[in-house]
């Protein structure tokens, strides 16, 4: 395990520990868990991965078609 020094404006620190208590919290835990619901709920994919991705015609159709759906009201996002 490490130790984290952070310096926050005085602001911030007041929501942090807003947020901390509103989850039963102290401010450790909920900083390492703010921290990892954003990483882990953070996706990216690199240039190589995003070409593959657009050359996929048959992925492409499928998507512009499930969002012609949506649009047109067939489904609802949740």
């Amino acid at each position: 395990m490490k130790t984290l020094t952070m310096r926050v404006d005085d602001p911030v620190y007041q929501m942090i520990k807003l947020a901390a208590e509103g989850q039963k919290r102290n401010i450790s835990n909920f900083i390492e868990f703010a921290t990892l619901q954003y990483l882990t709920s953070s996706q990216y994919v690199d240039n190589s991965e995003m070409n593959e991705i657009l050359n996929d015609k048959n992925l492409i159709k499928h998507l512009k078609d499930g969002l012609n759906d949506m649009k047109n009201g067939d489904y609802k996002i949740v």
